[in-house]
């Protein structure tokens, strides 16, 4: 029942993977049924599993799931749905975050050391009311190198 995505200030779009064939407007993703599991495929999949590379259009997920999309792609989807900024997670980063395509799409990670194994950064995007732009980042603690995985600790099945 959590929304797909949110769109700030009707300019930057917010989504936890990424972009669909299927979906080329914004108003197409409203009208999506998100109450159900997410399927194997189709958009509802696209949005939560896509990821951008350094490509022009679209190419199959070697995840097995979602799409592989370029830079012709965001161009397109932002210019035709006036989005200056598509905001994504979905990928480990090891500095927390990466722009692709002339910073019209930003990759974010919020897990600092994730899985206790990465030692990658995490990042926050903070928007001012103009829709500047201003990264928080987070360093993994010294404490987290320490920890143990819960799983090790304890069988999953008691």
């Amino acid at each position: 029942f959590l929304p797909l995505g949110a769109i700030i200030n009707g300019s930057v779009l917010c989504v936890h993977g990424g972009l669909s064939p299927d979906l080329p407007t914004i108003d197409q993703m409203r009208l999506l049924d998100r109450k159900q599991e997410i399927p194997h495929e189709g958009p509802l999949a696209d949005l939560m599993w896509s990821d951008p590379e350094n490509i022009e259009a679209w190419r199959r997920n070697s995840r097995g799931a979602g799409w592989i999309f370029g830079h012709k792609v965001v161009d397109h989807f932002n210019l035709l749905n006036e989005v200056s900024l598509i905001v994504r997670a979905h990928q480990l980063v090891q500095e927390g975050y990466i722009y692709w395509f002339n910073e019209q799409l930003v990759t974010l990670w919020s897990a600092p050391n994730y899985m206790y194994r990465m030692n990658n950064k995490a990042a926050l995007l903070n928007l001012d009311e103009n829709l500047n732009r201003n990264f928080i980042i987070f360093e993994t603690v010294p404490e987290s190198s320490q920890s143990k995985n819960y799983r090790q600790l304890m069988p999953y099945f008691l």
